[in-house]
């Protein structure tokens, strides 16, 4: 990639310091920045956000790309505590839409979020569609009965229930969500009107992390929105037991999979109140 060091440098050496690839080098102690290994470059743009002067350019950021930070306006740390406590899974969710707006703002959030080496191999589908959303738990109530099936076979469920406990525990959870769909009622989606699935290619080294720090991303701008997003745990353990029929549901090709989702809605009503939980223990090394 082509990165140059205008001839305005101050010698700060910020750029160097920050450099996660060592192609900038600072040849004398607060003489200018240069560029020894343009070929290691990641596209991260850390020179550019750290130099003062806008002495760095880059030719993945060029101008209009880069912008000036007021840190000052940033939340606070009480500010940002606060939409962390506040923040809920809400399922009491009205029929109505999410405003266009408010799913276009939770998306750019989540590809705000950082990826292993600044790979950005991720992908974005927004589901909106009433028949695609039944689908999806149609799909992960259908992977979940043929589980309650098997084991509520008698021969097998004792065997379950003493090498994979945690299977067993779930089926009286399996037989409840069915009845509560055949009584009209989504267990899985809980009438969201919107799916966010996050994907990477499936050769993707750290496509589970990565899909899960953008969606905490997206999480934290629903919430600040006054959206309700609910995390699809049970549609991803359900696409891990059928690989590949839950990209294909979505169109994606064989190539991808996806490692996160969430729903959103609208919610009937907003918490009342925050809670304190208790401190989870820390060890310090």
């Amino acid at each position: 990639m082509n990165v140059e060091i205008g001839t305005d440098c101050i010698g700060c050496g910020r750029c160097v310091r920050v450099c996660p690839s060592g192609i900038l080098v600072q040849p004398l102690p607060g003489g200018p920045a240069a560029v020894v290994r343009p070929e290691r470059c990641i596209g991260c743009g850390h020179c550019v956000a750290a130099c003062p002067v806008s002495a760095v350019s880059h030719e993945l950021f060029p101008a209009g790309t880069v912008l000036p930070l007021d840190r000052g306006a940033l939340p606070s740390p009480d500010e940002v505590a606060m939409l962390l406590r506040a923040r809920r899974s809400n399922r009491a969710l009205t029929d109505q839409p999410v405003p266009d707006e408010a799913l276009r703002r939770i998306v750019a959030a989540a590809d705000c979020a950082p990826t292993a080496t600044n790979a950005r191999e991720l992908g974005y589908t927004l589901v909106t569609d009433p028949a695609v959303l039944r689908s999806v738990t149609e799909f992960t109530l259908g992977v979940f009965g043929r589980v309650a099936r098997l084991l509520s076979n008698p021969l097998v469920y004792p065997w379950v229930r003493l090498f994979l406990p945690d299977a067993a525990r779930y089926l009286p959870a399996f037989r409840r969500m069915q009845r509560e769909y055949a009584e009209g009622h989504d267990p899985i989606l809980r009438g969201a009107t919107a799916l966010l699935a996050v994907h990477a290619p499936r050769k993707s080294r750290f496509a589970a992390e990565d899909a899960n720090l953008a969606i905490q991303n997206a999480s934290l701008m629903a919430e600040s929105l006054g959206v309700s997003q609910i995390y699809m745990g049970f549609v991803l353990v359900a696409a891990r037991r059928r690989r590949g029929a839950l990209e294909r549901l979505l169109g994606l090709g064989p190539e991808r999979t996806v490692s996160a989702a969430m729903a959103f809605g609208v919610p009937a009503f907003h918490f009342a109140k925050m809670l304190v939980r208790p401190a989870s223990p820390l060890e310090r090394i």
